[in-house]
């Protein structure tokens, strides 16, 4: 098969198995950036809801850059990989500061911008400007790699190269927005990652992975890496506000870490399972609570959180304490009243905490 055929049936596929997605409807680079940022690493059923929301909420650019990146952060709540979210509210002032709030349409220009790779910027500048970029994502992997028969690795420096050089190839430049969202489309749909429905594939005669038995092997990658266990121990804290109401104790998680600029409760990671006991006994409790007295009311079955690379094991310990003077406590711990615990952006597991228990409100 000549490359402009295979090019020309993944675009005659597309315009006839194409999924309604609101932000088909618009060239709009804003529009476009928003969707891309929010589909990276995310479902496409779960990405519609809060690329709907976000743009309701902030319909430009502009009011996006001048939204707190609290309420950012909060909108973002449950897709994970914040920094996402960061880069996104960070990219937004940026082009109202320095490009009139007028969203670059150039490769290299939007490459520029925090949070832009080569995806995200071919992606942009095809389908808002019809600009001549391939776009290679986990799908386009998936479907060069199945139907050339490439076994290079996709996470090594010649094999990005290869497959780069090899989508640039089948690109077609009088329409370049249309067949990046085919290819990514067809593999999306149809060259799915499990058992995919080859009898039904409009590119099955030329498959290599097809003809040799190769479609559950390919693509590849060099080698996995490695998953990291973690334990958390989390203190739920409670106490009474001067006001007369419940107050809870919350960290504001600034650290070089995971869940970056998010909101938590004080916390002390251990290197396994331990008891509440031990808990009391370590350095972090006396550095924490100092000599605090206590009640423990509650302890929680293990949340089980699952990171790219990483696993926590979380438990939480629902404590109650005398009203105490904030500086008994560690820096980023603060009191707050219990009934706004909805108006702050929480990491996915402790949402679930928060939700299972009937804390919320």
């Amino acid at each position: 098969m000549q490359m402009t055929d295979f090019s020309k049936q993944i675009v005659d596929w597309f315009d006839k198995n194409k999924r309604e997605l609101p932000w088909r409807q618009s060239a709009d680079p804003y529009i476009v950036w928003l969707s891309e940022v929010i589909l990276q690493q995310t479902r496409v059923d779960q990405g519609i809801a809060y690329f709907n929301r976000f743009l309701e909420k902030w319909p430009t650019v502009d009011s996006l850059a001048a939204a707190d990146e609290q309420q950012v952060l909060k909108m973002w709540q449950g897709l994970g990989y914040y920094s996402r979210a960061r880069n996104l509210h960070a990219t937004a002032k940026e082009v109202v500061a320095s490009y009139n709030g007028l969203f670059p349409t150039d490769f290299n220009t939007l490459k520029k911008l925090k949070g832009i790779g080569d995806y995200t910027a071919a992606a942009i500048s095809s389908i808002a400007a019809n600009q001549a970029h391939a776009v290679v994502d986990g799908n386009v992997y998936r479907v060069l790699s199945r139907f050339f028969g490439i076994q290079l690795p996709i996470d090594t420096g010649p094999g990005k190269r290869h497959f780069q050089s090899l989508a640039d190839e089948l690109l077609l430049h009088d329409d370049p927005g249309n067949y990046n969202q085919a290819i990514m489309e067809f593999g999306a749909l149809q060259c799915v990652p499990a058992n995919p429905s080859c009898r039904q594939c409009v590119l099955q005669q030329g498959c290599f992975a097809h003809a040799h038995g190769l479609v559950d092997k390919l693509p590849f990658k060099s080698e996995k890496t490695r998953n990291r266990n973690r334990f958390f121990n989390y203190l739920f804290i409670e106490t009474t506000m001067p006001d007369g109401s419940r107050g809870v104790y919350l960290h504001h998680r600034k650290e070089k870490d995971i869940w970056h600029g998010l909101y938590d409760f004080p916390m002390i990671e251990t290197a396994a399972e331990t008891s509440f006991g031990a808990l009391c006994d370590s350095m972090k409790w006396r550095e924490l609570m100092d000599k605090t007295p206590f009640h423990l009311q509650q302890s929680s079955a293990v949340f089980k959180h699952q990171l790219t690379h990483q696993t926590i094991f979380a438990v939480f310990y629902r404590i109650q304490i005398k009203p105490v003077l904030n500086d008994l406590f560690e820096k980023n711990v603060f009191l707050t009243h219990r009934n706004k615990l909805d108006k702050y952006p929480f990491p996915r597991l402790i949402d679930r905490f928060l939700i299972d228990n009937g804390i919320y409100g």
